[in-house]
């Protein structure tokens, strides 16, 4: 800035020289500079002003929009923060073929306590008590009267208890938002479910990771963020899986059963479309695993279906048949020699009664001849016999895709020496799960070709290898359909579905060998509609026994062939099936002429 004198030389000398007061001119450049002064103070000022009305105006408009969204948004509890990773909370749903939810997940909040924020702890503890009477009182008391800033309280707590935790009013009781896994339909399909647990945890949020069948199968696909809004689908249906498990558990109890299994399957694209096993437990609650030495076939986490691994009795027979007849040794109308007993060193193989001395292939399969079976097995031989059972699945783990099927591992024997092809033939000396038994029969009912169970929707058949001829196939289908209407399934006939299947009874072996004398295992292999089969139906029941008569009767004709020829009748219209009606006798009256 260039100052002005306030004495300028040149104008003092010009004005004495025209006799005019020099003291004029300095004071005139004293006004002046003072206005200049006025001015840029005012300007400053005046900018200053500005400055601070516009900070105010920003700050009441903040205010207020923070006001206006606390107006608009629901009240929450404070939260504690800590730092940390991210805690992934979704999980993709899981429903069955038709869409229908079978698992999804649920907002829910946790209960958690800061003691150092507490006004009353001890009054607390005691509300805690009456609302939550799964809780310690004392071990609260101690919890918030000692030294701990932190306490866990509930993971998981209902709307209505959250209000009456709320109500108790105490600043130190916090909520914390997660979500939960929820089963909507409850105990249905448990064991395939299998459940879902917390896995990391904090205050504002938990993971939800699988725990036991499709839910940890599946478990990185079902937690993965890309796959939200594409559930995981099954090949159960929800409606079906309804009736048969209302069916199986009705029968168990009929039969003063332990336990019961039932696996229907699609003999062309292998899609489970139920599996039961009982008893059973709800998924939202799964229950604790039992300890150890505790046998886990009496807890109801233990899948039948996959994991239980038995001596299926005579279902076994038609596979010695088909094999017999696919390699040309034999023929549906072949005469075997059954006189017996048959022996082999100081083993005798006896029949459950006298057939006579000589039974067709097909009678042998209808009458559940024993010798008949195990004579038939010694013309195929141990190895036929071996590699024809490993292409039919039944000597490794069931590919089904639940983690509990990898526990199904058949027994087998240590030497599959004859006698052991002899006594496989007709279903002991070799363990297997029903599962397995249900793939088998899909082969022979789909004209001969492996096809391995699956859990999920398929689009089309999905045939594998071709383990049998299709004329091997359709005649043990014959034969099958015999067993129901003349032999020992007569229960199992369903009037408008033409039924086949094999009973199948096998003594239950003790824990530390042996076999117990009044304990079996009983079983129904079956399929429908015979002439031309579209789903296998396996029933086991786990020492049955039917009271009415004067003996106890534990086969399984007299078992589980009733149970699931009602599960035919039930679920058959479900899954859209149409009876074949045969017709009636016409009325007795006849056209006379004149």
């Amino acid at each position: 800035m260039i100052r002005t004198p306030l004495r300028p030389l040149a104008r003092i000398l010009s004005a004495r020289a025209n006799g005019e007061n020099p003291e004029l001119i300095e004071r005139e450049n004293i006004r002046q500079r003072h206005e200049q002064m006025r001015d840029r103070a005012r300007g400053r000022a005046e900018g200053r002003l500005l400055v601070l009305g516009m900070f105010f105006f920003c700050a009441f408009a903040v205010v207020g929009g923070r006001m206006g969204l606390l107006a608009t948004s629901e009240a929450v509890e404070p939260r504690a923060s800590a730092g940390g990773s991210a805690i992934a909370t979704q999980r993709a749903d899981i429903v069955d073929r038709n869409g229908s939810i079978l698992a999804t997940n649920f907002e829910t909040h946790s209960l958690y306590a800061q003691p150092p924020h507490m006004i009353d702890p001890v009054a607390a503890a005691e509300g805690l008590a009456q609302i939550f009477p799964d809780l310690d009182r004392e071990r609260l008391i101690k919890d918030f009267t000692g030294k701990r800033k932190f306490v866990w309280v509930k993971k998981k707590i209902s709307p209505e208890q959250k209000q009456a935790v709320h109500d108790l009013g105490d600043p130190g009781l916090l909520f914390g938002p997660r979500e939960m896994r929820l089963y909507p339909n409850g105990r249905l399909a448990a064991h395939v479910l299998g459940g879902a647990s917390f896995g990391k945890e904090g205050v504002t949020a938990a993971e939800v990771v699988g725990v036991a069948g499709v839910e940890k199968q599946f478990d990185a696909y079902l937690r993965d963020p890309a796959n939200g809004a594409n559930p995981l689908q099954l090949s159960l249906d929800l409606t079906v899986q309804a009736a048969a498990e209302q069916v199986l558990y009705g029968g168990m109890k009929l039969m003063n059963a332990k336990g019961a299994t039932s696996i229907l399957m699609d003999v062309h694209t292998g899609e489970v479309i139920s599996v039961v096993s009982l008893p059973d437990f709800d998924p939202n609650e799964r229950p604790r695993p039992p300890t150890s030495g505790f046998d886990p076939s009496v807890s109801p986490l233990f899948n039948r279906a996959v994991q239980g691994v038995y001596e299926l009795g005579s279902t076994f027979k038609i596979f010695a048949a088909a094999q017999a007849m696919d390699l040309g040794l034999v023929g549906p109308e072949t005469i075997i020699d059954t006189r017996g007993p048959l022996r082999w060193g100081k083993f005798r193989i006896n029949d459950f009664r006298n057939y006579g001395n000589e039974l067709s292939v097909t009678k042998i399969i209808v009458k559940s001849s024993n010798i008949g079976t195990a004579r038939l097995a010694q013309q195929i031989g141990a190895a036929r016999q071996k590699q024809f059972m490993a292409a039919l699945g039944m000597l490794e783990p069931t590919p089904f895709e639940i983690v509990e099927a990898q526990g199904g591992q058949p027994l087998l024997p240590k030497n599959w020496s004859e006698l052991s092809t002899m006594t496989i033939s007709y279903g002991h000396g070799l363990s297997t799960s029903p599962m397995h038994l249900a793939a088998g029969y899909s082969a022979i009912a789909n004209g001969g070709r492996y096809v391995k169970p699956t859990i999920l929707k398929q689009d089309g058949p999905q045939y594998g290898p071709q383990i049998i001829s299709e004329r091997a196939a359709a005649a043990s289908r014959r034969m099958l359909r015999q067993v129901v209407t003349e032999g020992t399934a007569s229960f199992g006939e369903v009037p408008g579905y033409a039924v086949a299947g094999k009973t199948g009874t096998a003594d239950k072996p003790k824990p530390r060998g042996g076999y117990y004398d009044n304990k079996v295992i009983a079983t129904f292999a079956s399929m429908f509609p015979a002439h031309d089969p579209k789903y296998v139906l396996v029933v086991t029941l786990d020492e049955p026994s039917e009271n009415t008569g004067k003996k106890p009767r534990r086969t399984a004709g007299w078992t589980a062939v009733p149970v699931a020829a009602e599960m035919i009748r039930r679920v058959a219209p479900l899954l859209g099936l149409r009876p074949d009606v045969e017709p009636g006798q016409s009325a007795a009256i006849t056209l006379a002429s004149n």
